[in-house]
């Protein structure tokens, strides 16, 4: 049996496509643990991302703030998902954006743990608030 070069090289390609795939997807970013309530600073920018969880019951509100030190035209901001992967998280589906998106509250649908991903364009010193009620 005779296997061609192509077809080695193709299925080297395949390989080296789902191994990069699915590596560029690990997020070995430590999520730090919330207990309500919580203030965090922290210094984010580039392509990096702070994480940090929260456990919350159904039925509580759970409240999210940002602020950050102004240095030119810096930007920080925030996500609230379900997932404990940044690269394949999703906003959660529930809660209101306020304060061109510097705060977020919503009702918590299901008893779990929740994800705040922190990210920043250029940089940014940041402070996070969290609140559980």
């Amino acid at each position: 049996m005779q296997i061609k070069i192509s077809t080695i090289l193709s299925m080297f390609a395949i390989l080296t496509l789902i191994f990069n795939t699915s590596w560029a997807q690990v997020d070995t970013t430590p999520k730090k643990r919330l207990y309500s309530p919580a203030t965090i600073t922290g210094f984010i920018g580039g392509e990096s991302h702070d994480g940090y969880v929260i456990h919350a019951r159904k039925g509580q509100v759970l409240t999210v703030r940002i602020s950050w030190k102004l240095e030119g035209d810096n930007i920080a901001s925030f996500t609230v998902s379900e997932s404990p992967n940044f690269y394949t998280s999703q906003p959660v589906k529930f809660g209101e954006i306020f304060n061109v998106g510097k705060r977020w509250m919503g009702k918590i649908p299901k008893t779990g743990a929740y994800y705040i991903w922190v990210v920043a364009h250029p940089i940014a010193h940041y402070t996070l608030r969290v609140r559980v009620r």
